[in-house]
């Protein structure tokens, strides 16, 4: 069964994720375990409280399938937690890692966008990030970017994430394509 540790924190956008946690666990079957801070409960924008399952700093690449992080107001701040550890960790074993919006923060900070394509919101959202050096990888893109196992996503592009992060696993086919296509038909434009 495929494994996946999404890490929410205080403030998290509660779109970025909610169609890939569904469909994981609903349709795909994943084993979707929730991860925050300290193990602490988390309040999304929203005001929706979420309850964590382990502590996001304690996550071990040998026990999951993937690393999911996503965006929200706190990883602009200095109290964004430091993942880099577990991001290391995941992309040394070859393991999936993704993140959303102000997630990418994260990503730069622990440098897995400096030799590899990716997205965020914008590139002068991840211009300044210490350690930052993948600017000419960057994609300006409205979609989800993926290279290998590595997906990053604007945070506009929540379907387009979650169905980057089934391809990365090896659930492509026919039957995601539908499925993003269905999620996504209000935006495409109207027939005259």
């Amino acid at each position: 069964m495929t494994r996946l540790a999404i890490v929410l924190t205080n403030g998290f956008a509660d779109w970025e994720v909610g169609q890939l946690t569904a469909s994981a666990r609903s349709y795909f079957g994943f084993d979707v375990v929730i991860a925050t801070p300290d193990g602490s409960e988390v309040r999304s924008m929203g005001g929706m409280r979420v309850a964590a399952d382990t502590v996001a700093e304690n996550l071990h690449a040998s026990a999951f399938d993937g690393l999911v992080l996503c965006g929200g107001t706190i990883w602009e701040t200095e109290k964004a937690p430091d993942l880099r550890t577990v991001i290391y960790d995941f992309l040394a074993h070859g393991k999936l890692v993704a993140g959303i919006c102000g997630a990418t923060l994260a990503l730069a900070r622990a440098g897995a966008l400096n030799a590899t394509d990716h997205t965020s919101n914008a590139a002068d959202f991840i211009a300044g990030v210490p350690g930052y050096t993948g600017h000419a990888r960057y994609k300006d893109s409205p979609q989800a970017v993926r290279a290998g196992k590595l997906v990053t996503a604007p945070g506009s592009a929540p379907m387009t994430f979650a169905a980057e992060i089934y391809r990365a696993l090896g659930h492509a086919g026919d039957e995601l394509d539908q499925y993003v296509l269905m999620f996504g038909a209000e935006h495409q434009p109207k027939a005259a």
